[in-house]
């Protein structure tokens, strides 16, 4: 990894995320939209991982960022040591409904999962550990 930053797992610290994220696609000269499905997706597992992580609502997430030339893209790596947890799993949720008769929850994976390139997940000593990836 390039580079990483471990904060505690709490919506307060959404922006200093965020903020770490955009200094590598600034640095990429990424375009702007490219930027905002990395900023949206990068914000739902973080406040997911801030969220529901941890039982008492106590604990750290590091994010790692890092850069490859060939392909162009970044890489970006959350993880935390709440209880295991897959989001890929869960089913994506029908969209042909109209809104007041969809599920609740499971929009914010669902777009993750359309604006990321790939999107790995595993759980290895004791820790969620959730890739994703983006063509810049």
């Amino acid at each position: 990894m390039d580079k990483k930053i471990t904060l505690n797992a709490t919506t307060d610290n959404l922006h200093k995320v965020l903020e770490f994220i955009e200094e590598y696609l600034d640095d990429a000269g990424c375009s702007m939209n490219a930027k905002m499905q990395v900023d949206m997706a990068a914000e739902e597992i973080f406040v997911n991982i801030a969220h529901y992580a941890y039982e008492d609502g106590k604990g750290d997430a590091t994010v790692c960022v890092s850069l490859s030339d060939n392909p162009n893209e970044i890489t970006i790596t959350f993880i935390d040591s709440g209880i295991p947890y897959n989001p890929l799993d869960k089913a994506d949720p029908d969209i042909s409904l109209p809104a007041e008769e969809r599920q609740i929850g499971g929009l914010g994976i669902f777009l993750t999962k359309k604006l990321m390139d790939g999107l790995t997940y595993a759980y290895e000593n004791g820790q969620n550990i959730l890739t994703m990836k983006k063509g810049l």
